[in-house]
């Protein structure tokens, strides 16, 4: 059973709780302590007609231990509603005290400041007016004089009074007139550029609710034969089928911020968690899509071992010594005339800047502006895509990749991000988690639709 504990009833026997609303909160609580006491009272003559009862018959009335089980419940309740609106009220009483005693240690401060000697005096009011007079004078007469500080002794002192006092209320202290000129707070978060891929817009994406998907190819093919009239015809064998497959990875990301952050910040925390968790998920996803080793991630293009490569230029530059882009056309013209119906270029930016400077043999820059209205800016007639995961150009890197990239490489959707708030976990450190988390998968599907451009060594 379940009766008031000792601060309980010493608050209830003090009256020692105070509300904002006496009509309101005080009858409230009072209420709560009635119901509490009649609840108290009735299971002491319950389990007292309970006790008899056993003493009677040598065991309890089922019919009492549910009616006492009853009241006990009720009491309980009663008790913990009284104990919580107690606790809210000496909380709510120890706020305005200390608001209260913040208040008369600011009226402390006027009233120390307003009693110093001289403070109101009739003395005090004729000196004033008397420096300000001849404040007034040496203003006159500096302007009069075209410019320049007063020789009047009286005059000097109250300009230089006057500057102290300039000095005195500056806003370089906050102390001294600082608080009275505030700063605006911008509610905005200045943020750095994040470079994210557009490698989406040049891949296959598909999206799955299982943990992979399967995808037929074919591995071998046959070859047609010319026969003669009535000849033999021996089976053309070779046409062989595979299935690859391409697994879904996980990415997340873990970050703990305190409650009271989530409840006092100017901004909302949670939103803005989100929004760099995705930034962030697209920057793993392109960096993946171009350089992924297929180890708990997905597969980069630039690191299968079947898409081939071409040389090209020396160890610091794609190209040629002569300043030509003879090794980028050559890669160009190395892939199947199919994939170059829907090729692109795939570079950064810094690049690019070498590429704008590669001319072929007729001294004709490749780079070309797109002149008509939609049409894109074009490397040797083929649109370009700048992906800032591509390597820069240096000895043995692959800075260019070119071909058709929606053939040769699909990207796989398992999960879209998944948001966990968790108040529990670090809830003994005042700190909520949240949790992070994106299934995707990638893989190259056909690597001849594909080629590389490797800086020589």
């Amino acid at each position: 059973m379940h009766v008031p504990n000792r601060a309980t009833r010493r608050a209830m026997r003090a009256g020692g709780f105070e509300t904002k609303d006496a009509g309101g909160d005080v009858a409230e609580l009072k209420k709560a302590v009635d119901l509490m006491m009649r609840g108290w009272e009735e299971f002491k003559s319950t389990n007292d007609e309970r006790l008899k009862a056993i003493e009677k018959k040598g065991s309890a009335d089922p019919l009492l231990d549910t009616k006492l089980a009853n009241i006990e419940a009720k009491a309980l309740k009663a008790g913990e509603e009284v104990s919580a609106k107690l606790q809210a009220a000496e909380a709510e009483k120890k706020q305005r005290d200390a608001d209260t005693k913040e208040l008369r240690d600011q009226v402390d401060a006027l009233e120390l400041k307003l009693k110093r000697p001289g403070a109101g005096s009739e003395d005090s009011k004729r000196e004033l007016k008397a420096h300000h007079d001849a404040w007034a004078r040496g203003v006159m007469v500096s302007i009069a004089t075209g410019g320049g500080m007063p020789t009047n002794e009286s005059q000097k002192k109250a300009f230089e009074r006057v500057q102290a006092e300039a000095k005195a209320l500056g806003i370089s202290n906050d102390t001294t007139g600082g608080y009275l000129a505030p700063a605006e707070y911008v509610r905005e978060i200045i943020k750095g550029v994040t470079e994210i891929s557009p490698v989406r817009q040049l891949v296959r994406v598909r999206s799955t609710i299982n943990k992979s998907i399967l995808v037929p190819k074919r591995t071998g093919q046959f070859a047609a034969v010319w026969v003669a009239d009535q000849g033999t015809r021996s089976e053309t064998d070779g046409l062989r089928y595979g299935m690859l497959e391409i697994p879904t990875h996980e990415m997340y990301a873990l970050v703990d911020i305190s409650h009271q952050n989530l409840e006092d910040s100017a901004f909302d925390l949670e939103a803005e968690i989100r929004s760099e968790t995705d930034e962030q998920f697209a920057l793993a996803e392109g960096t993946a899509v171009v350089s992924g080793n297929a180890v708990g991630k997905p597969e980069g293009w630039m690191t299968n071992a079947s898409v081939a490569e071409t040389v090209s230029g020396t160890a610091a530059t794609i190209a040629d010594v002569d300043g030509q882009a003879n090794g980028l056309l050559t890669l160009k013209h190395a892939i199947k005339t199919a994939y170059t119906r829907n090729a692109s270029w795939a570079l950064n930016r810094t690049t690019l800047g070498s590429v704008r400077k590669l001319k072929d043999a007729d001294k004709g820059y490749i780079w070309m502006p797109g002149i008509a209205l939609g049409k894109p800016n074009t490397i040797d007639g083929d649109p370009y895509v700048e992906v800032p995961d591509m390597p820069s150009e240096g000895a043995n890197t692959y800075p260019i990749a070119y071909g058709d990239f929606m053939r040769a490489y699909t990207l796989v959707d398992r999960i879209n991000m998944v948001a966990l708030r968790d108040p529990y976990t670090q809830a003994t450190s005042g700190n909520i988690r949240f949790l992070m988390y994106r299934r995707i998968g990638g893989q190259v599907m056909l690597a001849e639709a594909i080629r590389k451009l490797k800086c020589s060594t």
